[in-house]
């Protein structure tokens, strides 16, 4: 009788094993800008394509798209799009090259801020992550539904970074007016030392520069340059996601009370809130003027992170 139990026991746990391996996870994808914007998939090597790999969100929507378990990939938001001369569908910011909503298998042309995963990794874990190696074009933030195991924090770039970006990564848009990226300073100059190749090629060689330097600080939990990954990885477990774009309320200057004191670029232990309004002509690096919390950016940080996971896990 007890073998037989036992046995049992043992299928059952094969069975909750096996299903827990297939079963897939959810992404809801939701746009809180004030304007329409096109998501972006792009699968790894040796990943199948998802369902969808690309669509049209508009302000205040939102779209679940089912991920199989063992995905890997990233996804970007693409702004400023619409039908060209030649009847090609194109965007002026996060353009995959696909000539149609759908990316197809083509990945985003920086600069763009990119939410990275391996799904059901290295024990059984998931890595996520917010990239700014490609540059920035949106503000992001993942936040984790359910899961267990490693830290399963929320993570992203919160801030509006595109009138604030230094002048010569500005990316302004095509017919004038504000900007809709800042690139890397790898993609602007093109300099090994910023793309941690040649002969920067390993961690103990490539460090984080200047303008690796201006994400980081304003973004602290996103990737700033290709070795970031000790304050930049996230794991979790059996998790379903929510990828927020332009989350409230990062961009808006009313919740934080801040003031300008022109301070300049880069500062440490300070939290850092751009108005793109207020940089509508870009700046140089070292004239940036910012707007700057009164609140240590440690805790002011984690707290907006938790207002979101607890709003989002209710």
């Amino acid at each position: 009788m007890d073998r037989r139990h036992l046995s049992s026991t043992f299928v059952l746990l094969l069975f909750i094993s096996f299903f827990s391996e297939v079963n897939p996870a959810s992404f809801k994808i939701v746009n809180k800008c004030r304007h329409t914007i096109w998501p972006g998939f792009l699968s790894g090597a040796n990943t199948a394509h998802l369902t969808t790999t690309g669509f049209v969100l508009k302000p205040g929507k939102s779209r679940t798209v089912t991920i199989p378990k063992s995905w890997s990939g990233r996804l970007w938001g693409r702004t400023l799009c619409g039908v060209d001369s030649s009847r090609k569908f194109v965007c002026q910011s996060g353009d995959c090259g696909s000539g149609q909503i759908e990316c197809s298998g083509n990945g985003s042309k920086p600069p763009a801020t990119l939410a990275e995963f391996t799904l059901n990794g290295a024990g059984g874990l998931d890595f996520y992550d917010v990239s700014l190696v490609d540059g920035y074009n949106l503000p992001m933030l993942i936040v984790v539904k359910g899961g267990k195991g490693g830290n399963c924090s929320a993570t992203g770039c919160l801030l509006d970074l595109n009138g604030a970006c230094p002048s010569e990564l500005r990316v302004a848009r095509q017919n004038g007016g504000g900007g809709v990226g800042c690139r890397s300073a790898c993609e602007a100059f093109g300099d090994p030392e910023y793309c941690c190749s040649g002969a920067f090629g390993t961690p103990n060689v490539c460090r984080p520069s200047r303008y690796s330097l201006f994400f980081k600080h304003a973004c602290p939990r996103a990737y700033s340059y290709a070795y970031d990954d000790t304050t930049s990885t996230y794991t979790c477990a059996g998790a379903d996601y929510v990828i927020m774009f332009c989350p409230p309320p990062y961009t808006s200057q009313k919740v934080f009370g801040a003031r300008k004191d022109g301070a300049l670029l880069p500062l440490v232990n300070k939290s850092m809130i751009y108005i793109s309004s207020l940089h509508a002509n870009g700046a140089s690096l070292s004239g940036l003027l910012q707007l700057q919390s009164t609140v240590p950016a440690a805790s002011f940080t984690m707290a907006i992170f938790l207002f979101w996971q607890l709003i989002l896990t209710l």
